[in-house]
């Protein structure tokens, strides 16, 4: 059992330097438009304590490209040291980050332009094949490309949650081509998890290793909101019985009774999409709904949630060549045909939909669209070692958390991999999260 090998691009030092570029490229367009569809007011406001307001995130992102392109890989000189602190995700919970001596709207567009033009002078000439491990296959630019687009969906849901008129549009995703089965069946026996090839990977996704997964039915797409809806309209969130006890005492205590952003007027279900009231589509994968939530679901349906190494191996493992593939549908890059990912649509597509994108068993949508619960909780793999700082991973392992898998529809190509591991606390329901079932043979 092996994995793919290292992408072509891996080795090659011009390569991986336009990569780089277009991935920090594409990520500025995005951030640019997320920030300058709204208004001052809208940038300094905070739309939620949940989130930061969205002139942190632009600061925040110029700050953390400075820390480790022009600092850490260039070894330049500080050109704001003061505002660090400010920045420092760690330092200040989301809920204070309003009341900080933040930069202005026009202040943080300037800094994070100014650090941007430096850093692409650094690209130019930054060794991106053999060196040290912060720039070894250009893993820097990679790190900070993902981490911009990360804030960027990070953004995206504060403009969900934002009140007001929409002021984002993007075109309808593709509808489905067909009725795959309901499941399909995943033979038991090892694969390869993880990865010790991929050049950007993250620390908590390496090193890759031997799993011995049983067999197991997994469901071929993310449940729908019309599955969901008859959950909801069969009693599900007041029957104890289906709730783990901290998900019953989230339902009590908050009086939930549908996923975040529904609501039912005139005998029908409503949901609120980027400022847009529009009818639940019963054909689309539920979104908004927590670890709890997916849970009680899965046991309401008589099924359960996937662990991540059985999610892992529906994506990832081809029983014809033995080997874990970099994506479902092998080891070329995402297409707009294969997934839904990038902000391209502001929705999940239809369940059924990318055919192209399909996994060896059959399963589809396991790239883009929901993030997807698993059962699992975030822990390191075996031979974890941090990398390039603690904080990005080592300090959420544990129970507290768990773990999500596949992306969104919110999540660009760069931070979206077969192997990629996104977390979160299981009561959280403004996230791009939906789920899918299992059941053991």
């Amino acid at each position: 059992m092996t994995e793919s090998p290292a992408p072509p691009h891996a080795g090659d030092g011009e390569a991986l330097r336009e990569r780089a570029l277009a991935a920090l490229l594409t990520a500025r367009e995005r951030t640019t438009l997320l920030t300058d569809s709204v208004d001052d007011h809208d940038l300094t406001a905070q739309h939620s304590p949940l989130m930061s307001p969205l002139v942190w995130d632009l600061a925040h992102i110029g700050n953390q490209e400075e820390l480790w392109l022009l600092r850490g890989v260039a070894g330049r000189e500080a050109m704001r040291p003061e505002i660090d602190g400010l920045y420092d995700a760690f330092e200040h919970p989301r809920a204070t980050r309003p009341s900080l001596p933040l930069l202005a709207p026009d202040e943080a567009r300037s800094y994070a332009s100014e650090v941007r033009g430096r850093a692409l002078d650094v690209l130019e000439s930054a060794p991106l094949g053999d060196g040290p491990a912060l720039v070894r296959s250009g893993f820097a630019f990679g790190m900070i490309a993902q981490h911009e687009q990360q804030h960027d969906e990070t953004m995206l849901i504060t403009h969900q949650l934002r009140s007001g008129p929409a002021v984002l549009t993007a075109p309808e995703p593709p509808r489905a081509v067909d009725a795959p089965p309901a499941e399909v069946l995943v033979p038991g026996g090892p694969f390869t998890m993880g990865t010790s090839a991929e050049p950007w990977a993250l620390d908590n996704e390496r090193p890759a290793h031997q799993r011995d997964v049983p067999g197991f039915v997994i469901d071929t797409a993310p449940v729908t909101c019309g599955a969901y809806r008859a959950f909801i309209e069969d009693g599900g969130y007041g029957e104890r019985r289906w709730w783990a006890p901290e998900g019953w005492a989230m339902v009590r205590e908050h009086e939930l009774a549908a996923p975040l952003f529904w609501h039912r007027d005139s005998g029908q279900w409503l949901r609120r999409r980027f400022g847009v009231t529009e009818p639940v589509p019963d054909d689309e994968p539920v979104l908004h709904v927590s670890w709890y939530e997916a849970d009680a679901y899965a046991r309401w349906a008589g099924r359960r949630l996937p662990t991540e190494a059985e999610w892992e191996k529906a994506a990832r493992h081809d029983p014809v060549s033995g080997r874990s593939r970099r994506y479902p549908w092998g080891d070329e890059d995402p297409t707009p045909e294969r997934a839904n990912l990038g902000q391209r649509h502001l929705r999940p597509a239809p369940a059924g939909a990318y055919p192209a994108g399909r996994a060896p068993c059959g399963a589809g949508q396991l790239i883009g669209d929901v993030w997807e619960w698993t059962a699992s909780d975030f822990l390191p793999y075996p031979g974890f070692a941090p990398f390039p700082y603690r904080e990005y991973s080592e300090v959420f392992f544990g129970p507290e958390h768990k773990v999500l898998r596949g992306g969104s529809f919110a999540v660009d190509t760069v931070a979206c991999r077969g192997t990629f591991r996104n977390w979160d606390l299981p009561v959280r329901r403004q996230i791009f999260s939906g789920f899918r079932t299992a059941r053991d043979l």
